[in-house]
């Protein structure tokens, strides 16, 4: 099995020993279920997480903007325009993928 050596600051490291004392793991056990979690290996872990609060993000605005739509068409499409630039501005946004 390969093996890495890392250095942490203190106060890292303290947090590790903590968190791994609290689930009852040894710390390479831990760090590497920290490590599984983050690169998106355990499914309901740090990356299942965000994608939840993204689907629901994601339902409410569309919810919102059928809502608005409705009521003020100009408004729904000022939102849209400043949504679009503040995606292209923050490189989220492809300028060929631009219309929303």
């Amino acid at each position: 099995m390969p093996r890495i050596n890392i250095r942490l600051k203190d106060a890292l490291h303290g947090r590790l020993v903590a968190g791994a004392r609290s689930a009852r793991l040894s710390l390479p056990e831990y760090v590497r279920d920290i490590l599984d979690r983050f690169e998106g290996i355990d499914a309901g872990g740090y990356h299942g997480r965000f994608d939840e609060v993204q689907a629901t993000l994601i339902q409410v605005f569309a919810i919102l903007a059928a809502s608005v739509g409705t009521r003020r068409p100009d408004i729904l499409q000022k939102g849209m325009d400043d949504a679009r630039a503040l995606l292209l501005e923050r490189g989220l946004l492809a300028p060929e993928d631009g219309a929303l």
